[in-house]
């Protein structure tokens, strides 16, 4: 095995990850596969945390949009979340890696609370830490809070595993002709309005200088290859001054 480029990263997975082929719910066995990618990189040595959306499940904005408070949507998307979480620890322990679920909103019977120093103690152990219910406030994404977490905790990079082999000018599933690029600056980012991740996020990634890298996770092996440095999917740093 290589030997990690990264000490400390941030895996943020979208709910839709998990449904595979069925598109709702959890694929027991895409969370397995999924569970031993991230046991060889702690094994490896790089301390990962992870925050998983809640798409397959419940979408909040969607919600929303079809007349739904919109608070109340985002909350229950926010528990949406929880039970990705809970799912991933089940299989992450399964395969004997230790976690802990940590959760913006309190719920003592299923998770700790959120707090910054237990979360970079757990991670500093060897644990893997499941953030879950995003940033405990509606109107927020998960992808914004995956940026707040990563630099909440001193990660070095958010890997961002979608269905697709990185960042496209155009959707690559409906137009043939679109082009990959392998590297992005966030101004790029946010004028052209590619979807990698929201532009709160995005903005706040720009602030704080914290590169994103966007990648297939249904390849097998793309975790622990991103975590060692090998040059896939696409990355979006600031531009060299």
């Amino acid at each position: 095995m290589s030997k990690p480029y990264y000490k400390r990263v941030l895996l943020k997975l979208s709910g839709e990850a998990l449904a595979g082929e069925q598109k709702y719910g959890i694929e027991p066995q895409i969370l397995t596969t999924i569970a031993s990618e991230i046991k060889e990189v702690v094994e490896s040595g790089t301390q990962m945390a992870l925050v998983i959306g809640g798409g397959n499940i419940f979408r909040g904005l969607a919600a929303s949009s079809r007349g739904m408070d919109r608070a109340s949507a985002d909350y229950m998307g926010m528990l949406a979340t929880m039970i990705n979480s809970l799912a991933m620890q089940d299989a992450l322990e399964k395969i004997g890696v230790d976690t802990r679920v940590q959760s913006a909103i309190e719920m003592r019977e299923v998770a700790e609370p959120y707090i910054r120093r237990r979360a970079i103690r757990h991670l500093e152990k060897g644990r893997v830490v499941i953030l879950g219910a995003g940033t405990g406030n509606p109107y927020f994404t998960t992808d914004t809070a995956a940026s707040l977490r990563a630099m909440e905790i001193g990660a070095e990079v958010i890997l961002k595993g979608t269905k697709v082999d990185g960042v496209y000018s155009a959707d690559p599933m409906k137009d043939p002709s679109a082009l990959k690029f392998s590297k992005l600056s966030y101004i790029d980012v946010l004028k052209k309005g590619l979807q990698v991740m929201d532009a709160t996020a995005t903005s706040l990634c720009m602030d704080n200088n914290l590169p994103i890298i966007i990648f297939n996770i249904k390849t097998s092996g793309n975790i622990i290859k991103v975590v060692c440095g090998e040059e896939i999917g696409t990355i979006v740093k600031g531009e060299k001054k």
